[in-house]
């Protein structure tokens, strides 16, 4: 037996309390991309100022003038990168005209880093051609007359440092992105999962209840309607069948309770009461014996060899075949019950010596559509319909070599 049921449940649980707890920490852990940046912003600006090296009540113009509006751009540089750049870039063409050589230039190559990881690659070739243009104008107003190469060069070659590092950063963030999707479309895949395992172990339990539940009351009402035949002229025939429709009863109900027994970890009544095998066919047998089908039963082989999942197959496909035969077949009919067990195949043949009658298999899943489901369970195929002698057959194979014991 699986607890495939309770195993998918549980997994569904524990997952979706999974993401609530880390949706919880990321929100307490993480500010706002909005107040990262300001805070980024507030630490550059700082910083710049320091590097200025000037008195601020001397120069207090030039950081208000032109390294404030260079810098406050840089907080919402996330949510317009091209825009942030090409504002920084105005702000530092009028620090050029204004010939204020300030440290301030260094946020360009910040933005231009945040264009090559938020922007599309256009905007950011157009970045890298807008700040090399500075780079020529710095260059030659402040460079040198013996360094103006060497001025190009390095700064040229922090230009492309920038723009190589954000690249690589959207690569990265790309490759996150696509790894995330991968993670979320597998944890959809394992739902998909759980709920197909959920729908096989319902369909499971429909056929075990319609098998328990449809031949203990087949058997039952058989044995009733011979009880009140012979209520007048045997009346301990009487009183013996319906001694057994109570034990029949009772057996059901054990039946029901081992079979629910399983579904559950704690229950200890399905340790102690396994599910039935082909060694139970012996009183399953005298069970429809008693309910007024002579049944001959013969097993061949070594059943405790085969797995335990298709002992408990084999008896319900015999269950259901002697079941269709105590209802759909008058008195005086016979059975025939033989099963074969090798190490590789288990052949079940029920027959009877009945009128032909026409056995339909039914649209929800049980009956013959049902004992075609478990024989497919195993590779297998049945077959049932009328001899060419007279009577119905109903035959399967069960292949075990591709199943777990």
């Amino acid at each position: 037996m699986t607890y495939a049921y309770k195993t998918a449940a549980r997994l569904r649980a524990e997952s979706w309390r999974a993401l609530a707890v880390r949706a919880r920490l990321r929100a307490r852990a993480r500010l706002s991309p909005l107040a990262v940046d300001a805070l980024f912003a507030a630490a550059v600006f700082v910083a710049l100022s320091v590097m200025a090296r000037r008195p601020l009540h001397d120069h207090a113009w030039i950081i208000v003038g032109f390294t404030f509006p260079m810098v406050l751009p840089l907080v919402w540089r996330r949510r317009a990168p091209f825009a942030v750049f090409l504002t920084m870039s105005a702000v530092a063409f009028a620090q050029w005209c204004a010939d204020q050589r300030l440290p301030a230039d260094i946020a360009l190559l910040v933005g231009l880093y945040t264009v090559a990881a938020y922007a599309s690659r256009q905007r950011t070739w157009l970045s890298i051609g807008v700040l090399e243009g500075g780079v020529v104008l710095a260059a030659i107003r402040w460079a040198p007359d013996d360094r103006g190469a060497e001025t190009f060069i390095g700064l040229s070659a922090m230009v492309v440092a920038a723009s190589v590092i954000g690249s690589n950063m959207r690569g990265r963030r790309a490759e996150m992105a696509l790894l995330e999707e991968r993670a979320q479309r597998l944890e959809h895949e394992r739902d998909q999962q759980a709920q197909l395992a959920v729908a096989g172990e319902r369909s499971r339990i429909a056929r075990e209840m319609h098998d328990i539940v449809t031949h203990n009351l087949s058997v039952m009402v058989a044995l009733a309607d011979g009880a009140v035949f012979a209520q007048d002229r045997t009346p301990e025939l009487a009183t013996t069948a319906m001694r057994q429709v109570s034990t029949t009863g009772r057996q059901a109900i054990t039946d029901m309770r081992r079979f629910l027994g399983v579904l559950r970890a704690d229950e200890p009544d399905a340790l102690r009461h396994p599910m039935p095998a082909i060694a139970q066919l012996e009183p399953l047998a005298d069970q429809v014996r008693a309910a007024g089908l002579p049944t001959f039963l013969e097993v061949v082989g070594d059943p405790s060899a085969a797995p335990a999942a298709a002992q408990l197959t084999v008896y319900r496909l015999v269950q259901e075949a002697l079941t269709n035969t105590l209802k759909h077949t008058p008195p005086g009919t016979r059975a025939t019950v033989r099963v074969s067990c090798g190490p590789q195949e288990i052949t079940v043949d029920v027959t009877d010596t009945g009128p032909i009658t026409d056995v339909p298999a039914t649209t929800t899943g049980h009956g013959l559509h049902g004992m075609r489901e478990r024989a497919a369970a195993y590779n297998g195929e049945l077959t049932a319909g009328p001899r060419p002698g007279g009577g119905w057959q109903v035959r399967a194979a069960l292949t075990l070599n591709q199943n777990e014991a």
